[in-house]
């Protein structure tokens, strides 16, 4: 009998279009999964199932009328910094604990025009703030590899949902590695698309020079199908790129024979574990296998400052855009204060959690008059010299490869205590937000028995050479099989 929660996407469309499963069937399913592993991994803030429901019976009826594309009736969980329209929005905060929006995010749109089933919101690091999802407000969610580890973050509960079988597929954002580094953690497929390729409308904003939505899921051709029906210009997003949006699906199996790979030295960092550099090497070793040309002696000279660059620039964005929450508009408001001012300031206090709170004093402080030009603008200037590298590195390469993570993933609790290590754990990831380029996230192989993932990095809008590189070493190796044992 097949076990529908362990289809990926393209095997559960196939038995969708032959009408030997239907969408209900498999919705079914899934829901089902949702409870039974639900109490373990804590991954969903909401579940929609009554909705669910109708949703895959209006899929069943397209399916027989003969409208069907890659994603109809294929059930899906949505981070929850992104709009639903009638379904609790709350980013994990107690901020926007009963918030309800009024419209749907773009992304939602487009996949409820493709016919997906939208079966509920995914746990995150409040505000996707955070690289472990312990930063929720409203409880912390578990790697189904270890149930006493961290997944990653932020959108820890969207990766989660995908390795646990509790969805075919995931949307999450990335604003700093916050894809890449919970699909690492959690042995799944994670894309961060070039800044600009998909629309962040109705996307809750962080920090809105970085952030950029996309898939996870639990192979290559899954995403690439993700990515073909969220891409695309958005009017109603000024960050949004008119840019052509091909059938990506049709690039996998291309091969990747004679393609120049470089292997930057700097993302080798000091403190990342031995087990993950030799898988890592393992993996590069598959790819020269393969009939890449590998290239070792590669440097980008400025991504030690990315760190740095990162944490003044995407606090700075907080602070201003965090500004909004003050009690009045909507969302949590304290009411109890002497006045309107008190009120706002209590609303702050106790509506953000800790890590909140931290990141929009970093921010504040970066913008104060006397400090702009000594943090801000100056990390604006090395951002464009992180850029420029990028930019240089791609006149040569076709791909540079890179580990998701320095470490496997860590337990829960172990870093809480300590926010510059957490950030650490960012440090591979960081550097392709600040340059605005895409990179995708790959299972690669276990170190202790716990995932690790490869990161493969692209120029801008060079998606589809992500995935031949993915595609190639996804089909050579057998990683992406493993499932966890929950």
């Amino acid at each position: 009998m097949i076990n529908h929660t362990q289809l990926t996407i393209h095997e559960a469309h196939k038995l969708l279009f032959s009408k030997q499963v239907s969408s209900v069937e498999l919705t079914r399913s899934y829901l089902e999964r949702i409870r039974k592993v639900e109490p373990q991994v804590h991954a969903l803030v909401t579940v929609i199932e009554e909705q669910a429901l109708q949703q895959a019976q209006q899929s069943d009826a397209r399916i027989a009328s003969g409208d069907i594309n890659p994603l109809t009736g294929i059930p899906m969980i949505i981070k929850d910094n992104m709009c639903t329209k009638g379904v609790r929005t709350t980013c994990s905060s107690k901020m926007l604990a009963n918030f309800v929006p009024p419209y749907d995010a773009n992304v939602v749109t487009k996949l409820n025009a493709a016919g997906a089933v939208i079966m509920g919101k995914a746990n995150m690091d409040e505000f996707a703030m955070g690289s472990s999802t312990e930063n929720s407000a409203l409880f912390v969610t578990h790697n189904p590899w270890d149930l006493d580890r961290v997944p990653g973050g932020s959108s820890g509960g969207s990766a989660v949902s995908v390795a646990a079988g509790e969805a075919a597929g995931a949307l999450g954002s990335d604003t700093g590695g916050s894809i890449r580094q919970p699909a690492s953690f959690c042995s799944v497929v994670g894309l961060k698309p070039t800044y600009g390729l998909v629309s962040r409308y109705g996307l809750v904003a962080f920090a809105s020079s970085l952030d950029q939505i996309g898939p996870l899921t639990r192979d290559v051709t899954d995403c690439a199908l993700l990515l073909n029906a969220i891409a695309g210009h958005d009017y109603r997003d000024s960050t949004s790129v008119p840019y052509p949006v091909p059938d990506y699906s049709a690039c996998l199996g291309a091969g990747i024979k004679g393609m120049r790979i470089g292997i930057p030295k700097e993302y080798f960092v000091a403190g990342m574990q031995p087990e993950v550099a030799a898988a890592m090497k393992t993996a590069i070793a598959q790819l020269e296998t393969l009939g890449a040309k590998i290239d070792w002696d590669v440097s980008l000279p400025s991504t030690p400052h990315a760190l740095a660059v990162y944490y003044i620039i995407a606090p700075s964005e907080a602070s201003a855009n965090l500004a909004r929450y003050d009690g009045v508009k909507y969302g949590y408001s304290h009411k109890e204060g002497a006045n309107m001012w008190e009120d706002m300031e209590k609303t702050r206090q106790f509506g953000f959690g800790p890590e909140v709170k931290r990141r929009i004093m970093l921010g504040t402080y970066a913008l104060s008059a006397g400090y702009y030009d000594a943090y801000y603008l100056k990390a604006q200037k090395v951002r464009t010299l992180i850029r420029r590298e990028f930019d240089a590195a791609f006149e040569k390469y076709d791909a540079l490869v890179t580990p998701t993570s320095p470490t496997v993933p860590f337990k829960i609790g172990e870093k809480a205590a300590d926010p510059i290590q957490m950030y650490l754990s960012d440090v591979c990831t960081l550097p392709i937000n600040i340059a605005g380029v895409p990179a995708i996230s790959i299972p690669a192989g276990f170190a202790n028995g716990l995932p690790v993932g490869m990161q493969i990095i692209g120029k801008h809008f060079a998606e589809e050479t992500l995935f031949r590189v993915a595609y190639a070493y996804e089909q050579a190796t057998e990683w992406h099989k493993r499932a966890a044992k929950i």
